[in-house]
């Protein structure tokens, strides 16, 4: 399939890959979790207390499988996730329950006898999940290794993003998944779906029906989307190399969250209907052009351990999308997304038009009536920005937010709720394959052409040239930090 086309078989290919294995039945949950990569740092940081917290919630009680290459028995595993379990100590029963359901099977990806010690281990169980926490040059070879063992049948797995790096190898990264499994059975995991504030953004667009009327082009002037992060990549030059902001939270996160925002409302939140619609809005996206994107790199960057000398990987991506959607035609959707920007905050702002006339004597601008939707890392926020009047005997307004919802933390980890969702059969928060490529092919040809990247200051919002791209809509939004819940 050329590059930068989706093309028109993908019905046709979800039929003949259901063919691929059978998926248990979607009521069924699976009997075990075979984890790949268990001695990583996502499984460390992520998956194991992940796990510990399901535990301890009565939500996990099969077996916890770990294949990896490190040498160590079933106790040295044990003592392992014991170590790289900060909470182990303070939930001491929630661990012992836990570590009685791990078991450890030590070889190579690519030996069959791994797979002989693997399917030993799951002692007859028929709908095992594979968790594939391994890089993705790997997949290959698990899924060919456990489609020759007659591990597939009836099993489903979870890959981690990135799902290919352009729009050709996301093609072949599901073309390899497919000879193993069923679409039904796999699971793209992209831990900000699982995220509370992102479910909050959906239920909030489709609980309230004064929101209705106005989500559309009548109304909307504009939409931004920024996703700040005050570090740097702290240690972790060579892998962010690889990828780049675009490919890092700009292709999966931001587009996911763009879909989710603007897609027409699904007949139901089962099955398939809200995947649907998301992707019917991402192929109503133009694919970006030279001139609706600017790429940074901050300061510094350069010299990072595993960051090549010239490096011209982005730190730093601003673009303009346009939505050939009925409901948004002609309002541009801005996207920016960095490193060592001033604070960490996600957050969206959808900016209301004008009032029709002026009756006062200082106008309203561009700022004064919108909606905002903080998504984070640590406050889920949504707020209505409006104009009041000023205290006083002169007929003068001020900017005022009403908070609908403020709120500090979340009750689970984006992590427990993914796992929970796959080992039960639910996919409505993993992408699918036709959102995964169609999301590729609006990305695509920034990647293959896009231009330099233009050095920024740390602490600053970006290159200057960031501010074309909002253009004369008045500017980017600054995160709000808002009053403290």
């Amino acid at each position: 399939m050329p590059v930068g086309q989706l093309g028109s078989g993908f019905e046709e290919r979800m039929k003949k890959n259901s063919n691929a294995a059978d998926a248990p039945p979607a009521t069924a949950s699976s009997d075990a979790l075979v984890l790949f990569g268990g001695t990583g740092d996502l499984a460390r940081k992520k998956i194991y207390p992940a796990l510990l917290a399901m535990v301890e919630r009565g939500h996990l009680s099969t077996p916890v499988i770990t294949v990896a290459r490190t040498p160590m028995g079933a106790d040295g595993f044990r003592d392992f996730v014991r170590k790289n379990l900060p909470q182990a100590d303070a939930h001491k029963d929630a661990f012992e329950k836990l570590a009685r359901l791990l078991v450890y099977v030590q070889g190579e990806y690519g030996d069959p006898a791994t797979f002989r010690a693997l399917r030993e281990a799951l002692r007859g169980r028929k709908r095992p999940l594979y968790y594939l926490a391994i890089p993705p040059d790997a997949f290959p070879e698990v899924v060919a290794a456990l489609e020759q063992s007659g591990g597939t049948e009836g099993a489903r797995v979870v890959i981690e993003k990135p799902f290919g790096r352009d729009l050709a190898s996301a093609h072949s990264l599901n073309e390899t998944l497919h000879r193993g499994f069923s679409e039904e059975a796999i699971f793209r995991i992209d831990h900000y779906l699982g995220k509370e504030a992102i479910q909050n953004l959906a239920y909030f667009r489709f609980a309230n029906s004064f929101l209705e009327p106005i989500w559309n082009r009548h109304y909307v002037s504009s939409v931004q989307l920024t996703m700040a992060e005050r570090f740097g990549v702290e240690g972790r030059g060579a892998f962010y190399e690889s990828v780049g902001a675009l490919r890092d939270v700009v292709q999966n996160h931001l587009l996911q969250v763009t879909a989710l925002l603007a897609m027409e409302p699904p007949n139901e939140l089962a099955g398939d209907a809200e995947r649907d619609e998301k992707v019917k809005l991402l192929r109503s996206i133009d694919p970006l052009a030279k001139a609706e994107i600017v790429r940074g790199q901050y300061r510094g960057y350069r010299a990072e351990q595993g960051v090549a000398p010239d490096s011209e990987v982005e730190t730093f991506a601003a673009m303009r999308l346009h939505v050939n959607a009925w409901r948004w035609a002609g309002v541009p959707f801005y996207i920016r997304a960095g490193k060592r920007l001033p604070v960490t905050a996600t957050e969206i702002v959808v900016d209301l038009r004008r009032p029709p006339r002026h009756l006062f004597a200082e106008p309203v601008d561009r700022h004064s009536n919108y909606i905002r939707f903080q998504l984070g890392p640590e406050r889920v926020a949504i707020a209505i920005g409006v104009k009041t009047k000023a205290p006083g005997t002169a007929m003068t307004g001020r900017d005022i937010e009403l908070y609908c919802c403020n709120e500090r933390g979340q009750e689970m980890d984006a992590y427990e709720r993914l796992i929970g969702d796959a080992m039960r059969g639910d996919g409505m928060l993993f992408a699918r394959q036709d959102a995964v490529e169609a999301a590729w092919r609006i990305v695509d040809p920034a990647l293959r052409a896009a231009g330099p990247v233009v050095e920024y200051e740390p602490g600053s919002w970006g290159p200057e040239d960031a501010e074309g791209i909002v253009g004369g809509g008045g500017g980017w939004h600054v995160p709000s930090t808002g009053p403290t819940p």
